[in-house]
C-alpha cells in the first residue's frame, strides 16, 4: 500500500527523504531489539549443540557427531573471521562470533 504524503502533490523532497530515513531507522531499531541475542541464550544454544552432538554420536556413530560439531565449529570460525575483517578485535570479536553462532537459542 502506498502511503499518501501529508504535504500533497507538491511535497518537499528533502522532507520526504528525512521521513524515510527516520522510518527506516525506527524499523531497524525494532528489528535489532527482536533478534538481539544475549550470553545466557548463547550458552543454552551451545548446550543444545553439545547434547545434539552426543545424541547423533550415539545413533549414527562418532563420524556423525563430529560432523555436527564440525559444522558449528566452522560457523564460529567463519563468524570470527568476519568480525576480525570488520575490525573488531580481541574478546569482543570472540563474543560476537559466539553470539552469532549460538544465539539462536534465544528464540527456542
Amino acid at each position: 500500500m502506498v502511503e499518501k504524503w501529508p504535504e500533497g502533490p507538491v511535497a518537499d523532497p528533502e522532507a520526504a527523504r528525512e521521513r524515510y530515513t527516520s522510518d527506516m531507522r525506527a524499523a531497524r531499531k525494532a528489528l535489532r531489539e527482536v533478534i538481539r541475542a544475549d550470553l545466557p541464550a548463547a550458552h543454552f544454544g551451545l548446550g543444545i549443540v553439545v547434547i545434539a552432538t552426543v545424541l547423533v554420536s550415539l545413533d549414527a556413530g562418532p563420524a556423525g557427531g563430529a560432523l555436527v560439531a564440525g559444522v558449528f565449529g566452522l560457523l564460529f570460525v567463519g563468524a570470527l573471521a568476519v568480525m576480525l575483517l570488520r575490525g573488531v578485535r580481541g574478546l569482543e570479536a570472540g563474543r560476537r562470533a559466539y553470539l552469532f553462532t549460538f544465539g539462536w537459542a534465544n528464540w527456542v
